[in-house]
């Protein structure tokens, strides 16, 4: 249980850095790191939403 919670404070965290690098890129017109920060926020988005499901259906069970 411990580690999911580790990793979904990791997950939040890259979700954060990604909008915040998403804003710097647009900001200084820089757009190919700015398509690396909307991919890895998806992934990030992606794996959060596999860490709840997983959380729902062990504590359903």
């Amino acid at each position: 249980m411990k580690k999911k919670i580790a990793l979904n404070v990791f997950y939040n965290l890259g979700i954060i850095v990604s909008i915040c690098g998403i804003f710097w890129a647009f900001r200084n017109g820089k757009y190919p790191p700015a398509a690396l920060f909307v991919a890895t926020g998806g992934y990030f988005v992606y794996l959060k939403i596999q860490l709840v499901k997983e959380m729902r259906n062990l504590l359903k069970k």
